[in-house]
């Protein structure tokens, strides 16, 4: 969903735990941050797609560009002094799987904003939480029951609804983007499987690893000098539009619950949607718009039901 998706939603949950600090409960601000998540997050799809279809740069360069963005500014914000810290994790082998995860939802979400409308990617990016949620069942054991099921499916024929395969010829960068929103479903499960183990900042920075050093060298041979300071500019920043949104996620999730602000990925549709039309003209056709309402739709009631069932196991333990 990373965002976005790739890297829609890169956001790592039980981020809230990094500052170790208890404010007051505030939710309105908690929403406000929520958005200019998503917003940040729109600049990281924009960016990417820009430096590949304005400027043409090879994508190992403009991947390699949005990981090395956000390690330098988590290494300049914590210090090198920080990095044992952050290095110390009980559960390595499975941080690494999970940067590898993140690695190639990022770089299949960059290559089918190559070919796609940003707000066709960011609809695709909305099953992640569908995905998440029918794979925890055999990952996890934590299955899901019909009702959920049935919101599942629903949302799934959203997408068919959004990408009418068999109605319009389908790009083949849509794989790209299914595959894109499945590797980014898989990091999200094994990033819950984590949070018992490691806090979030060892979590979060061994999420950047296999982009920034494994890609490196593929950069290093497809590189292609910057033609202008605009193309600077980009590769420059869009490693830290990813250091703003995490950021903002997890200060959110220090003023509401997850509950509270989880239905608020959905203004990535407005985010990343608005962002595509001011800066390549592109709006979204009815199709799209009616595929993106119903996963909403179904996403929305997910999160109604794991609301109620979190109420009802509350009561029993009461």
């Amino acid at each position: 969903m990373q965002k976005a998706v790739g890297d829609k939603a890169n956001a790592e949950p039980g981020g809230a735990a990094l500052s170790g600090q208890h404010v007051a409960s505030q939710p309105l601000k908690a929403i406000g941050l929520m958005c200019l998540t998503w917003v940040a997050f729109a600049g990281i799809d924009v960016s990417a797609k820009y430096l590949s279809t304005v400027y043409a740069l090879p994508m190992p360069q403009v991947v390699f560009a949005r990981f090395l963005g956000q390690f330098g500014a988590i290494i300049l914000v914590m210090g090198l002094a920080s990095l044992p810290r952050l290095l110390a994790s009980q559960k390595p082998a499975h941080q690494l799987v999970r940067s590898l995860l993140l690695l190639g939802s990022t770089a299949a979400n960059f290559f089918a904003l190559k070919h796609l409308r940003i707000d066709q990617t960011t609809t695709i990016g909305f099953l992640t939480p569908l995905t998440v949620a029918l794979l925890a069942g055999p990952i996890l054991g934590e299955w899901v029951g019909w009702r959920r099921f049935l919101a599942i499916m629903v949302g799934f024929c959203g997408v068919l609804l959004a990408i009418r395969p068999g109605v319009a010829e389908v790009h083949p960068a849509f794989l790209f983007s299914l595959g894109s929103m499945g590797c980014y479903a898989l990091f999200s499960i094994m990033t819950r499987h984590l949070a018992p183990y490691d806090p979030p900042e060892v979590t979060l920075f061994y999420s950047l690893l296999a982009g920034t050093f494994l890609v490196a060298p593929f950069a290093w041979v497809a590189w292609i000098a910057p033609p202008d300071m605009t193309a600077v500019v980009l590769l420059c920043t869009i490693g830290v539009w990813g250091a703003i949104g995490h950021y903002l996620f997890i200060v959110a999730h220090r003023y509401a619950q997850a509950a509270v602000i989880a239905p608020f990925v959905y203004i990535s549709l407005i985010s990343h949607s608005g962002a595509g039309y001011l800066v390549f003209g592109q709006v979204p056709d009815a199709w799209t718009l009616a595929g993106a309402l119903i996963v909403i739709g179904s996403g929305l009631y997910i999160i109604h039901r794991e609301r109620v069932l979190a109420r009802t196991a509350n009561v029993e333990i009461a």
